[in-house]
């Protein structure tokens, strides 16, 4: 599913205009964007949590030249389902 096709999904399942659903969704990925890059967690009950994970420096090997490069530390959003969501996605259909 597109971005364009979620808005109007949740317009059509909430009675509102593309344009405010549009507006919801920016909403919502910019207030989940900057609570990650301040270091926060999202906990949504239910779905799921959006994090952010350290990933540790390590070498590496460039393929092209085969010389050793170091990869540096750093930082990465993480998506953890909840269990709601991971029994819904699981569930088979009848």
């Amino acid at each position: 599913m597109t971005k364009k096709e979620l808005i109007g999904k949740m317009a059509e399942a909430s009675g509102i205009t593309k344009v405010q659903a549009e507006k919801a969704l920016n909403t919502f990925i910019d207030s989940v964007s900057t609570t990650l890059k301040s270091g926060d967690k999202v906990t949504l009950v239910g779905f799921g949590t959006f994090q952010v994970t350290e990933r540790a420096g390590r070498q590496g090997i460039n393929p092209r030249t085969k010389e050793k490069i170091s990869i540096p530390a750093r930082k990465s959003p993480k998506f953890v389902p909840g269990k709601a969501l991971k029994e819904m996605v699981d569930k088979k259909k009848k």
